[in-house]
Order: C-alpha cells, then sequence, then structure tokens
C-alpha cells in the first residue's frame, strides 16, 4: 500500500469468459467487439486458454486466463492516493482511529492536512516538533509521516458570529485565530486551492456518562451538534475546494443502531444521526460536486476519547470474545478501510455504512453470556 507501489491487477477467471460474454451480448462478432474494446479501454488483454474446459463447454472455447499488467508492474492491486490531498478533522493525538487514518492516506502517498481541536493544538504540535510522535509516524516503507500543516478547528462552531464570548476570551484559544469551520475551509483554499479527501474524525458528549433519561436538553444537542452536524458543516463549507471524485469519509458507531447501556447523553442519537446523514449528504453531495461519502462503523478502541466513556476496556474485552473474528482491532485495520473508501477502487461505493469491527454487529447472541453455560 506504499506510496511507490506500481499500479496494475493480476486477476484469473474462475469460469470461461467468452461463452459468459456471448450469453452477455449475443454474438461472436459483439465479443470481439467487446474485447477490443475492453483491452483499448482498460489495459485488459485478450483472454488467452489456459486449461480444458468443462463438459458443458464446446471444446473451442476453454478457460481464459484475464490479465491486466503495467508494463514492468508487479502483480497486485495496491490503492495508489499520489496526488491527492486529505484534509483530516479531529487528529489531536497519536493514538486514535484519525492518526491511524493519516498515516494509510500517507503510505497510499496522500498529502496530509490535519485539522485539531484548538485547547489541543500546542501540546499536539509540541509533541510533533520534539519527536516524541516519530515511532507512531513510521510508515510501512519505514519513512515518516509527513504532515503538510496542522490547523486550529473547533467543528462546533462554523463562523466567528457562531463563537461565545466567553469561548472567545477562554486562554485555551488565546493565540489562534480562524479555527472556526468556514475560516478553516478559507484558509485551506488559500493556502493549497484544492483537497480531494475529507475526513470527519470527531466526537464530543458532554454527558455521555449519563443515561439518556438523565440527559439534559443542553447535553443532547452539544452531543449531535459536535459529533454528526459538525460532518454537515465540514461538507458544507469544504465541498466547494474538492475536486470532483473525490471522497469524504466519517466515524461511526454501533451503538447507533443497538442499545450499549452507558454509552449515553446522546451520543447513540448523534451516531444515528450521522449515518442518516451519510446517505443523504451521498445524494446532495454526488449530485453538486460528484463526492463520495461513506462512513465507517469501527469497533472500540482504546484511544484517549473512548476512554471519557470509562469502561471502554470491558467493550474491547466483550468485542474480542464475541465477534467472529475473535482478534484485537486494531487502529490500522480501520485505517486501511478508510484508505480504500476514498480511492478509486471504492468509486462506486457511496452512501454506505461499513462495519470495521471483526464481525461484532452481525451477532445477535453474546457467546460469554453466563445463560449460555447453564
Amino acid at each position: 500500500m506504499g506510496a511507490s507501489a506500481a499500479t496494475g491487477i493480476q486477476m484469473v477467471a474462475a469460469r470461461p469468459c467468452i461463452p459468459a460474454c456471448q450469453r452477455m451480448l449475443g454474438s461472436r462478432s459483439v465479443v470481439s467487439a467487446f474485447g477490443r474494446a475492453l483491452s483499448t479501454r482498460t489495459g485488459f488483454a485478450s483472454c488467452v486458454q489456459t486449461a480444458s474446459a468443462g463438459p458443458l463447454v464446446a471444446s473451442k472455447y476453454k478457460r481464459f486466463a484475464v490479465r491486466a499488467m503495467s508494463q514492468g508492474a508487479a502483480p497486485g492491486l495496491p490503492i495508489d492516493l499520489r496526488g491527492k490531498r486529505a484534509f483530516i478533522a479531529g487528529v489531536a493525538d497519536d493514538n486514535g482511529y484519525g492518526w491511524a487514518i493519516a498515516k494509510a492516506l500517507a503510505a497510499a502517498g496522500a498529502e496530509i492536512l490535519v485539522g485539531t481541536w484548538v485547547p489541543a493544538l500546542n501540546i499536539f504540535e509540541t509533541s510533533l516538533r520534539r519527536g516524541k510522535f516519530d515511532e507512531s509516524r513510521k510508515l510501512p516503507d519505514g519513512s515518516l509521516m509527513e504532515i503538510t500543516k496542522v490547523y486550529p478547528l473547533d467543528a462546533v462552531y462554523d463562523t466567528l458570529e457562531d463563537v461565545p464570548e466567553h469561548v472567545k476570551t477562554n486562554k485555551r484559544y488565546a493565540g489562534s485565530s480562524k479555527w472556526t469551520v468556514k475560516e478553516v475551509a478559507e484558509t485551506v483554499k488559500d493556502d493549497f486551492g484544492s483537497i480531494d479527501i475529507l475526513v470527519h474524525s470527531l466526537a464530543n458528549g458532554p454527558e455521555v456518562t449519563k443515561p439518556l433519561l438523565e440527559t439534559s436538553r443542553s447535553g443532547y444537542l452539544a452531543a449531535v451538534s459536535a459529533s454528526s452536524y459538525s460532518y454537515i458543516s465540514l461538507l458544507q463549507h469544504f465541498l466547494p475546494i474538492m475536486n470532483p471524485g473525490g471522497a469524504s469519509i466519517s466515524l461511526t458507531y454501533i451503538a447507533s443502531e443497538r442499545t450499549i447501556p452507558g454509552y449515553g447523553g446522546g451520543m447513540s442519537s448523534a451516531k444515528a444521526a450521522l449515518e442518516s446523514d451519510t446517505r443523504v449528504l451521498a445524494y446532495e453531495a454526488g449530485r453538486k460536486g460528484k463526492i463520495r461519502v461513506n462512513t465507517i462503523s469501527a469497533g472500540p478502541l482504546g484511544s484517549r476519547a473512548a476512554k471519557a466513556i470509562g469502561f471502554i476496556e470491558k467493550m474491547i474485552e466483550y468485542s474480542y470474545v464475541n465477534a467472529p473474528l475473535q482478534k484485537e482491532l486494531l487502529a490500522d485495520e480501520v485505517g486501511n478501510a478508510a484508505a480504500f473508501l476514498v480511492s478509486p477502487l471504492a468509486s462506486a461505493i457511496t452512501g454506505s455504512t461499513v462495519y470495521v469491527d471483526n464481525g461484532l454487529n452481525t451477532m445477535a447472541l453474546a457467546v460469554d453470556s453466563p445463560t449460555l453455560s447453564t
């Protein structure tokens, strides 16, 4: 998946390709024309005989191997994001999904810009500068991920006029400017002109530890504002500077559709809204700017942000015991899925919720339930 990987694919057909084409297109002449067009437009070479056909296939139609290889390229289908620029909102340390996504995109060749919550900006930039994240920055080829620019960002506020006076004068925001969504989008445009990839990797629920029945109106609305409307705002302001054919992704959680006791404060509602918005935004951004929009439903990760829930380690253990794939979920696995979704390989995928959770979302029964052992 490294940036220097050569492009090219190699496939071996499991079934005869010519008879299948004939059944679809009706005649050998059409098949021949189709084959010539396929070879010309996609780089697929003509089919060549590789083995005897089965008894139900005429002997003159043998099994075929289809090869599509760039000259001198190694076999494989790499994710190539060279020449693409990504803005990732919500990176404030090196142990969350946002960081993992940034690394995966960088490994595929993309230029990385990040938006960091204003109160965390100084610590994040200092840690980067002093090499605290160097080990985490290592890419598969041994190089270090380069972050071209870090922007201060508070995605709760769309414009400077939306910011309350007590926030403007808060010492945690002192020394930073142009950090509302609109201002950041304008600054990125001034700095780089355009982007190709937009990643929403942020959420906040001030009352996340409260049951929904005990959640205040302000706490509920704050969760929805920070965790779901912020994505609408980001797309609203960044879409005009996104190149056609680009892609955007966000991060959601299974609590959007399943009850997770303890994941409160309106956060489950915020994630449900995020997934619904993903489908609508896919239509609107697709029609307006030819931009694809998807969301990844990721399994639990012991990131610094997730620890605010209070029982993240138990959630990770539960996932390990009950998921079909009984292994630890790595942040890099979510990063790799994100790299695929924003790449040309996923050019027909939009409006989807993609689960990256070792299959936990498919389970309707906890296999470690005490009732199963009685």
